[in-house]
C-alpha cells in the first residue's frame, strides 16, 4: 500500500557497531515523523508517531476513494481564492459576470468572511455572515448573493480546496429565502396615467410593455425593420444593455432567445404614428461585449451592429435605462399614486439631489417597468390564451415558469372542479337538485353563488328537474350581479 513514515532524527538502519540507529543532522529539529509516498498528496509532518499513523491510514483511505483533500490546500483566503482561482477560470456573458461581481465584492469579500480561510468557514461563519447580510439587503437579494457563495464553495471543492461545500452540510444554517410576491398587474386606468406623465416621445416604450409584454431592454432594443406590419409581428432580436462602466452595447434577449409576439392592429398604428413624429435613429454598438476584443474570434463575435432605434433621447442618442427610471419612469409612477419621493433632510442632499436629479422613492422596486409585462400577461390569461401560448410571446424559458408566476391571473382556476366535486355527494335519496352549468371564465366566488342559488329555497322558484344557467357580472364594488335562466 503507498505511504510510509519517517523518522526524520533517527537513520533508517542502524549502526553495525552498537546495533542501534544513529542520530540524523535533523535531530530535535522540527517535527519528528514524516508521512510521504502517497500519490497526489503533498508529504506531512507530525510530533508523535500516533498521530502519524492516524493520518497515514485516514489519508490512504481516502486516496483509494479518490476523496483526498489536504487541509493545507484550504489555508488560502476566501478573497484571494476568488480573485486568482475562481474569476479566471468563468467564462460568463458580460450581463451575467456584471451583476455577479457586484454582489460578490461588496456582500463577499467585503464581509468579514472574506478574511477566512476555506477551511474556516463552518456554520458558525455562516451565521455571522448571513445575519450581517440581512441588514444590508433585502432578503431576495440576499438569497441570490447566498447561491453565489455556494458557487464559490462548490468550485473550492471541485478545485479540491476544501472537502465540502458548507453552504450546503450545515443544515442549522438556512439560505435567505425571499417572500413568495405575486405579480402584480395594473388597471387600465393606472396605465393610462402612467403613459400621460412620461414624455410623449417615451409613450411607445409603455405601448409596447402593456401592448407586447416586452421587457425594458427589449423595448430600447428595438428597430424599425423589428416591425412586420404586414403579418403583425414584432420580432424580439436584441436588447440594450449598459456594462458597470456606462458602455453600451447589444445583445441577445434573455435566455439567448430571440421571439416573435403578436402585433395588434391598434399597436401597430400607434408605432407608425410614433415613427413618423420621431423617426428612427441609426445607433452603430458592438454586440454582445463592448471591451476591446483580444483576438480575431473575439473581434467577429463583437463585431458592431447598426439598428435604427424606435426609441431615442431627445438628443437622437440611445436611451440609459438608469437615467430613464429616474427621471421619467419613477415622476410618472408618482403621478399614478404608486409611489411618492422621499423628502432629503441635509442641505448636503439638497444639493445631491438638485445636481444629479436623482431622488429617494418609497418602494420603487415593486412597480418596475416589468409591471408592464405583468398587466400584458394578466389581460392575455382573463381572455384563456393557453400558458403554453403566452410563455412563447414572453419569452420564458418553460410554460413552466408562466404558470408558477401569473397562475392566480387566470380565471376559474380550481372552480370547475369544485363543481365536479360537489356532484360526487349527490344521491338518488337526495331531493332533486337543479343543474348548474358553470361557464369558462367563472371564478371561485361565481361557483359560490351558483351553490347558493341550488340551495331547496332558491329551487322552489323553478320547476322541478329543471336546468338552470347563471349569468353574472361583477358590479363595481366588487359583488355578483346574478341572473337565473330556467331552461
Amino acid at each position: 500500500m503507498a505511504g510510509y513514515i519517517e523518522d526524520r532524527w533517527l537513520t533508517k538502519r542502524p549502526d553495525p557497531a552498537t546495533g542501534r540507529r544513529r542520530k540524523t543532522d535533523l535531530w530535535g529539529k522540527g517535527r519528528r515523523y514524516k508521512v510521504a509516498g502517497i500519490p497526489g498528496v503533498r508529504a506531512r509532518s507530525f510530533d508523535s508517531a500516533s498521530d502519524a499513523k492516524k493520518w497515514l491510514a485516514q489519508a490512504q483511505t481516502d486516496e483509494r476513494r479518490a476523496e483526498f483533500v489536504d487541509p493545507r490546500n484550504g489555508d488560502i483566503l476566501l478573497t484571494e481564492y476568488i480573485q486568482k482561482h475562481f474569476w479566471p477560470g468563468r467564462t460568463d456573458k458580460l450581463t451575467t459576470y456584471t451583476a455577479m461581481e457586484s454582489k460578490i465584492r461588496r456582500h463577499i469579500e467585503g464581509l468579514p468572511i472574506g478574511q477566512l480561510a476555506l477551511r474556516r468557514i463552518d456554520a458558525a461563519a455562516l451565521r455571522e455572515w448571513r445575519k450581517e447580510l440581512l441588514t444590508r439587503v433585502d432578503t431576495s437579494t440576499a438569497e441570490v448573493i447566498w447561491i453565489h457563495l455556494s458557487t464559490i464553495l462548490n468550485a473550492a471543492v471541485e478545485d479540491s480546496r476544501i472537502l465540502k461545500n458548507p453552504c450546503r452540510v450545515n443544515r442549522s444554517v438556512k439560505p435567505p429565502k425571499k417572500a413568495e410576491k405575486r405579480a402584480t398587474a395594473w388597471g387600465r386606468e393606472i396605465v393610462d396615467t402612467i403613459r400621460g406623465a412620461v414624455q410623449d416621445r417615451y409613450r411607445i416604450a409603455v405601448d409596447l410593455g402593456v401592448g407586447a409584454g416586452l421587457r425594458q431592454g427589449e423595448v430600447l432594443g428595438l428597430g424599425a425593420e423589428d416591425f412586420d406590419f404586414d403579418k403583425g409581428v414584432i420580432h424580439v432580436r436584441r436588447q440594450l444593455r449598459a456594462s458597470a462602466g456606462g458602455q453600451f452595447y447589444f445583445a441577445l434577449p434573455k435566455g439567448d432567445k430571440e421571439r416573435e409576439v403578436p402585433l395588434t392592429p391598434n399597436l401597430a398604428a400607434r408605432v407608425r404614428a410614433h415613427m413618423e413624429r420621431y423617426p428612427p435613429v441609426q445607433m452603430t454598438l458592438p454586440w454582445s461585449d463592448p471591451t476591446p476584443p483580444k483576438t480575431e474570434l473575439e473581434a467577429r463575435q463583437r463585431k458592431p451592429v447598426t439598428v435604427p432605434l424606435l426609441v431615442a433621447t431627445s438628443q437622437g442618442n440611445r436611451v440609459y435605462y438608469r437615467t430613464f427610471n429616474d427621471r421619467t419612469w419613477k415622476p410618472a409612477l408618482m403621478a399614478a399614486g404608486l409611489i411618492t419621493r422621499i423628502e432629503p433632510e441635509t442641505p448636503e442632499e439638497i444639493a445631491r439631489q438638485k445636481r444629479l436629479r436623482r431622488f429617494r422613492w418609497t418602494d420603487p422596486r415593486d412597480h418596475g417597468f416589468h409591471g408592464l409585462r405583468h398587466t400584458y400577461a394578466s389581460v392575455q390569461l382573463a381572455e384563456n390564451v393557453d400558458p403554453v401560448t403566452l410563455s412563447v410571446w414572453m419569452g420564458h424559458s418553460s410554460p413552466t415558469i408562466t404558470l408558477e408566476r401569473y397562475a392566480h391571473f387566470m380565471p376559474g382556476s380550481g372552480a370547475r372542479g369544485l363543481a365536479a366535486m360537489d356532484s360526487w355527494f349527490e344521491s338518488a335519496e337526495a331531493p332533486s337538485t337543479p343543474r348548474i352549468e358553470i361557464l369558462p371564465g367563472d371564478s371561485l366566488a361565481v361557483v359560490k353563488a351558483s351553490l347558493i342559488l341550488a340551495q331547496p329555497q332558491f329551487r322552489a322558484s323553478v320547476s322541478k328537474d329543471a336546468d338552470m344557467k347563471i349569468k353574472y357580472k361583477e358590479t363595481s364594488r366588487g359583488g355578483l350581479a346574478v341572473n337565473v335562466i330556467e331552461c
